[in-house]
């Protein structure tokens, strides 16, 4: 095992940037690291990584052993897992990572029955609104909401994600209710942005299903789902949020509905896994798991409908 050994160090230096942090990962003294990738590039016969004084850069036989070394790695660790599950029942950790309110107000309180459930698991959750780097980081699974744009992942869907336009009365009030999207530029919205930019261009769709796209401003925008709902509960302005965020606040009257008959493209949540072969049980087991409690009626329709 020491070769396989030794290309899980080298993709650790890869992921972390240098060698002193992947063997502070792996438990390694450096000078022991250090030695270990100088004997994989002897036996290999390359050279692996270009190195200078402040950085590590992969060289092309580099950037390749680490992309099918990748592969080989996470399938031995599947098979190892599935091998050991089979006679054992579904064990190790599932690491995974989601949006941080989501994770809180869904997932969270579904953890203790899981966890119950596979006594032999455990799990390392990261909430974040980032996109996170499953690969690079390590992780089992995402669950991602939206629309998904990475090829190189494996999706299934949990549910849908459908979203609406919302504000306060006390803004409805004051600036009056839009009936139509071409309204829309003319009031204060609450624009989002992330990885993929500002999302200050809203589409909407009419019962005859004719699309209407209107670039909207206002003077709030974030990152963060959880501002852009306090903004709109506060009167600042117009927004486009997910049912499973803003529920509550509609059934408390926080918020209202806004041109109710134009609807919001849908997308989905998504479980989201890196490709390969042999898939960890603990990450089916905990997938599964999540469609059975949140595919048919998620908690927000039963609470939207009680």
């Amino acid at each position: 095992m020491d070769r396989i050994d030794d290309i899980l160090l080298f993709i650790k230096v890869l992921d972390t940037g240098s060698i002193s942090a992947a063997a502070r990962s792996l438990d390694l003294s450096i000078a022991v690291a250090s030695q270990r990738i100088k004997r994989l590039e002897r036996d290999l016969g390359v050279r692996l990584l270009h190195r200078t004084t402040r950085q590590l850069h992969a060289t092309p036989e580099g950037t390749l052993l680490a992309e099918q070394g990748r592969t080989l790695i996470e399938d031995l660790d599947a098979l190892t897992s599935n091998l050991r599950d089979a006679s054992h029942g579904v064990s190790g950790t599932l690491r995974v990572t989601m949006s941080a309110t989501f994770g809180r107000l869904y997932v969270s309180p579904l953890l203790p029955q899981f966890l119950e459930r596979h006594p032999a698991i455990k799990v390392s959750v990261h909430l974040t609104d980032q996109m996170v780097d499953l690969i690079g980081s390590g992780l089992d699974l995402a669950i991602r909401i939206g629309q998904l744009t990475d090829s190189n992942l494996v999706a299934r869907r949990i549910a849908s994600n459908r979203r609406v336009l919302c504000a306060s009365p006390a803004y409805l009030k004051k600036y009056g209710t839009p009936r139509h999207p071409g309204e829309l530029a003319q009031h204060a919205c609450l624009v989002q942005f992330g990885g993929q930019g500002r999302h200050d261009t809203w589409e909407l769709r009419d019962s005859q299903g004719e699309t209407h796209t209107v670039r909207v401003d206002g003077r709030v925008e974030t990152n963060f789902g959880e501002l852009l709902r306090d903004a709109a509960v506060a009167g600042m302005g117009i927004a486009t949020h997910s049912l499973w965020h803003i529920h509550d606040d509609l059934r408390a009257g926080r918020l209202r509905t806004v041109m109710p008959d134009y609807t919001l493209p849908d997308s989905g949540i998504h479980a989201v896994t890196p490709q390969r072969r042999l898939v960890p049980q603990r990450v089916t087991a905990f997938v599964d798991f999540l469609v059975e409690h949140l595919a048919s009626v998620p908690p927000w329709k039963e609470e939207a409908a009680a």
